[in-house]
């Protein structure tokens, strides 16, 4: 009954917050521009924004559980969100006090089915390392299960109790949310909430399996079976399940930790190379790439005669390219090698990037000026560009993207989220890092590869060219013996919709002036008249109600 209780009570307190959030932004948004205050709205957004970040930042560490996870995924949704959010969001930690050890206890048990004094030699009770879905605690194998797996010292990871019930209780409320979002045209037209939403629970439903996350680990070491320069632990599958993990402790030197390097010997800007090296192998080679790559999740482990190798660990956020998204990104090569817009139209349009409402006539506009500016430039031009003017347009063609119903499919933005964390920590590693220097001789192998592929696309699209120029005249004179015979029509239903839609804005704007006039002269008959005063002002409201919500 009690849990009953705490489960209303948090899937209400997201609703209201989540209710708040909305009538701010359809009052400053909607209302105040539709009685000319849009610039006070345009004024005080950024502020706004910010505070809406901080007040959900603050809800996220309070009721921990998935709302930590919904800042993070929040954080990387710089094509539907404005920077003010996503930058307060970006540091959210997955950092929580740590569950009581008995009740950690008590569910490892029932999970594994038996006593942990059984089930392994030892069993430290301080974790190491306290997440909102569970924690981590240090163990030692029994003698047994050490001489089948060649393990002694192993990582347990036990999911929180009753966190199942709190990550449903999380996406119902998140469903609701997303079903009011897509109610308000404002967002619907560039947001596809609900599916966004689907897609976070997609996600979360796979982090929360660890017999997932172990499949994943040993996919990854399987990639990297031959590759002496990074591994994964590995799995104890007799002492895992579901909901309780048991992994080789591979802990080491935590690669963000350069005095530590620089005392095993170990140059920082050679772990930086290695470690971008790494990351783009996943995402060129194998397809298979670590999609949370921060400083606790990928260590430098020291080897013998002063080699090294790096080693990642927590594998439940992992992005696989599907094949629709790498179709589209193929086309997506040869659209950039083309220098053309429209073919990165398509591209996105294969993805899954753009919305059907999206205007694709300023999305290729904005990439007209991309390529104008930056097309001709390889990489090495690329790469003495002043940082300053990058960042400049990149903030401008960010706006332009937001400004668009441009959404991008959780699986990019999985693979997105791992270059950028890539980037951050090799910079972080050696200041003079270029993440160009390591990816050039991936995109030339890319493009040669796609070579002979690239040139029967670009036949068949001349093919396609001679064919249209071959048809043209013929087309042209079928048009002008239509025009000469009276039989050529128009299609002008699009500008009677576009009239029919002036003339309702126009008649709400006279509503609004009416109200204005009306509230007014109540006003002012308030003191020689009050009863006509108080009436004049209650009828104001029948021409405020038309300019709010007349028929658009």
């Amino acid at each position: 009954m009690h849990e009953t209780r705490y489960h209303r009570a948090r899937y209400r307190r997201i609703l209201r917050f989540a209710a708040r959030a909305f009538a701010q932004i359809w009052w400053f948004e909607l209302v105040l521009p539709r009685f000319g205050l849009g610039r006070v709205a345009d004024r005080t957004r950024d502020a706004r924004m910010l505070r809406l970040a901080r007040r959900f930042r603050a809800l996220a560490v309070e009721l921990g559980g998935l709302m930590i996870k919904v800042g993070q995924f929040m954080s990387s949704r710089l094509d539907v969100l404005p920077p003010e959010i996503t930058a307060e969001l970006a540091d959210l930690q997955d950092e929580v006090p740590a569950e009581r050890f008995d009740d950690i206890r008590a569910a490892a048990e029932a999970e594994l089915g038996m006593p942990l004094a059984q089930a392994f030699a030892s069993f430290d009770p301080e974790p190491v390392a306290a997440a909102s879905l569970g924690q981590a605690h240090r163990a030692t194998l029994s003698a047994a299960d050490a001489a089948d797996t060649g393990l002694e010292r192993v990582i347990v990871k036990v999911q929180r109790p009753g966190i199942h019930e709190i990550v449903a209780v999380d996406l119902a409320a998140l469903r609701r949310v997303s079903r009011w979002a897509s109610r308000v045209r404002a967002v619907s037209s560039r947001v596809d909430a609900p599916a966004l939403v689907e897609e976070f629970a997609a996600t979360c439903h796979e982090e929360i399996d660890y017999l997932h996350e172990a499949a994943s680990a040993e996919r990854f070491a399987e990639d990297f079976a031959a590759d002496a320069r990074a591994a994964a632990p590995a799995i104890v599958w007799e002492r895992s399940t579901r909901r309780v993990l048991t992994l080789e402790d591979v802990t080491a030197i935590k690669i963000s930790d350069t005095v530590a390097l620089r005392e095993a010997g170990i140059e920082p800007a050679d772990v930086a190379h290695v470690f971008a090296q790494v990351m783009l192998d996943q995402v060129f080679t194998h397809s298979f790439v670590h999609a949370d790559p921060h400083p606790g999740n990928v260590f430098v482990t020291p080897l013998d005669g002063g080699d090294w190798r790096l080693t990642f660990i927590d594998f439940g956020m992992m992005a696989e390219v599907p094949d629709g998204i790498r179709a589209g990104l193929r086309t997506l090569v040869i659209a950039v090698a083309a220098r053309d817009s429209h073919g990165m139209i398509v591209a996105a349009q294969q993805i899954g990037v753009l919305l059907p409402s999206t205007n694709t006539v300023e999305l290729e506009r904005a990439l007209s000026v991309l390529f104008a500016r930056f097309g001709g430039m390889g990489f090495n031009e690329l790469r003495d560009v002043d940082p300053r003017e990058l960042q400049r347009f990149g903030l401008e063609f960010g706006e332009t993207v937001r400004s668009l119903p441009v959404q991008f499919p959780e699986k990019l933005l999985l693979l997105l989220r791992a270059v950028s964390l890539t980037s951050g920590m090799c910079s972080a590693l050696d200041p003079a890092f270029n993440i160009w220097e390591p990816v050039e001789p991936y995109a030339t192998k890319l493009l040669r590869d796609e070579s002979g592929n690239f040139m029967q696309d670009l036949g068949a699209q001349a093919m396609s060219n001679m064919s249209s120029m071959w048809r043209l005249p013929a087309r042209v004179d079928g048009v002008l013996d239509r025009l000469d015979s009276g039989s050529l029509t128009f299609d002008i239903s699009s500008l009677e919709l576009r009239l029919d839609r002036i003339i309702r804005v126009a008649y709400r704007a006279v509503s609004a002036v009416l109200f204005g006039g009306m509230l007014i002269g109540g006003v002012l008959l308030l003191e020689p008249a009050s009863g006509w005063g108080v009436a004049l002002m209650c009828v104001s409201v029948l021409p405020l109600l038309h300019a709010l919500f007349g028929r658009r």
